[in-house]
């Protein structure tokens, strides 16, 4: 994170000109465009993008949204053998603000005009031939065939994002900023208002997405450099500029959607064994602690801070897959991505925030997480944060440690007012084991009393299980901390958990 000083004054054609005119302009493009046009924004006051419709497309459904499907043959790219395309979304349903898209080319950025031939129509009536503009883009690639474009990255709504890894379907997402998540006095959504469209050269495995995001709190412009596989990484380059003193600020946020599963089922009646977009949120901090934190649907908004300095990661995973974990046929749980942040250079001291709110169903996203820097963020100050995304099976990084195949939760057979917690553990630690190895649980509780620890083998997951009772007596809340251990010290992830009633 660092303090930056004031930008030289440019005027970027294109972004704010006269609608009639912007089809057949182009200007200058560098790597500093976007940064400059942030900076300048965040001198003025916030005005919004145009959001009014022509009457047709005012008050749109969902069906009749997805109705009006982009062409193909009339992606960006299509047909150049380039390894991407880009395809646009029109606007209307929840998607009214006009998003400003545009291509580069050789250093030369040219506003990308809307068409309505650009889609086909359904219903004849929602077809308009006023230059509505576009809400969002997708980006096209062979990512599971050779051969065959398919769909993998989204930016869609607000400053939210999502993608997937070869073989995935979507899950959780990404946005660019987050402010006030969890507050009471309601969060800003921070909106990416205007995209750059890098055009690949031929061969290259990658393609380069800037965006400008604009609030009433700030500013800030966005390079990602993207590359679909195995696992899909994204390059991220932030700079921040505030209009006003930020004390709820949210960098790299993940949203995601966790509705139950064994360790937190007790107000809900499905015949599934889980319905949830990631399971855990995985944290590796500055000092090198591994954590697993269960994810939960909780009675009341939940908000966990876990502080570090200088992190190596965190992200919201999902651990279990197979299709029996999920038993869905349409939703396919089991595909989803895990999404990983990596910071790049010191992001200082801060804490990785957890906001955990209360959901009836699988529809909401409920879960946030990101990094919150220990200081505010200051009005007219430039702030870089730079960070690799990782959307895939897994976390980038092997571990020695084992880890948490699952926890489950439940009521004890001899007290109703204590709880029952069976914690599995698999991985690299039970590969070659002694004859008599000597495994135990090393645990403690902010409240309450944690007692009956049993660890035994379990031949079946190829790992050790511990059970153990947690009797809270009077209390309203307590935080549980374990880990696995043998003679040497741990041999685990540590296992951190908020228990409510």
């Amino acid at each position: 994170m660092k303090a930056g000083t004031a930008l030289s004054a440019l005027s970027v054609v294109g972004f704010a000109a006269p609608r009639a005119a912007r089809a057949t302009q182009s200007s200058n493009f560098d790597s500093n465009t976007v940064r400059t046009l942030a900076h300048q924004l965040s001198q003025q006051a916030y005005q919004p993008p145009s959001q009014s419709l022509p009457a047709p497309l005012r008050n749109l459904n969902f069906d009749q949204y997805n109705s009006m499907a982009y062409r193909p043959e009339q992606a960006l790219w299509h047909g150049e053998n380039l390894g991407f395309e880009v395809e646009f979304f029109p606007r209307g349903y929840l998607y009214a603000p006009r998003i400003d898209m545009n291509e580069v080319v050789d250093g030369q950025s040219r506003p990308i005009a809307f068409n309505p031939d650009m889609f086909t129509f359904n219903d004849p009536a929602l077809r308009v031939n006023d230059d509505i503009g576009f809400a969002g883009l997708r980006l096209r690639a062979p990512i599971n065939t050779p051969g065959v474009m398919e769909e993998f990255c989204v930016f869609l709504g607000a400053s939210y994002f999502r993608a997937v890894a070869k073989g995935q379907t979507y899950g959780l997402s990404a946005r660019g900023f987050a402010n006030g998540t969890g507050d009471p006095t309601g969060e800003e959504f921070a909106l990416f208002r205007a995209f750059w469209l890098e055009k690949p050269k031929a061969g290259v495995d990658s393609v380069v997405l800037h965006a400008l995001l604009d609030s009433p709190s700030l500013t800030g412009a966005f390079r990602f450099t993207i590359r679909p596989g195995e696992t899909t990484v994204f390059d991220v380059q932030s700079s921040l500029y505030p209009r006003k003193a930020i004390t709820e600020s949210g960098i790299a946020p993940l949203t995601g959607m966790f509705y139950f599963d064994a360790n937190d089922r007790s107000r809900v009646d499905d015949w599934r064994p889980a319905a949830h977009d990631s399971e855990g949120l995985s944290m590796w901090t500055g000092s090198g602690q591994q954590l697993w934190r269960p994810l939960r649907n909780p009675r009341d908004l939940q908000f966990s801070a876990f502080t570090d300095v200088r992190p190596h990661g965190f992200g919201l995973m999902q651990r279990k897959r197979a299709f029996t974990d999920f038993e869905d046929v349409a939703l396919n749980y089991e595909k989803r991505p895990s999404l990983w942040i990596e910071p790049i250079g010191d992001w200082g001291a801060g804490a990785v925030d957890l906001v955990e709110i209360p959901t009836p169903n699988e529809v909401n996203d409920n879960i946030v997480s990101f990094w919150r820097p220990q200081e505010p963020l200051a009005a007219g100050r430039e702030y870089v944060f730079t960070y690799r995304m990782y959307w895939g099976w897994d976390t980038p990084w092997p571990t020695k440690l084992a880890r948490i195949a699952a926890t489950r939760v439940g009521e004890s057979t001899d007290d109703s007012h204590t709880r029952f917690f069976d914690l599995d553990f698999t991985g690299t630690p039970f590969d070659r084991l002694p004859d008599n190895p000597h495994f135990h649980l090393q645990c403690r509780a902010s409240a309450g009393e944690i007692r009956n620890v049993v660890v035994e083998p379990v031949e079946p997951i190829h790992g050790w299980r511990s059970t153990f009772e947690f009797a809270p007596g009077d209390a309203k809340v307590a935080e549980l901390n374990c880990v696995l251990a043998d003679d040497n010290g741990p041999v685990s992830e540590e296992w951190v958990y908020r228990w409510t009633p």
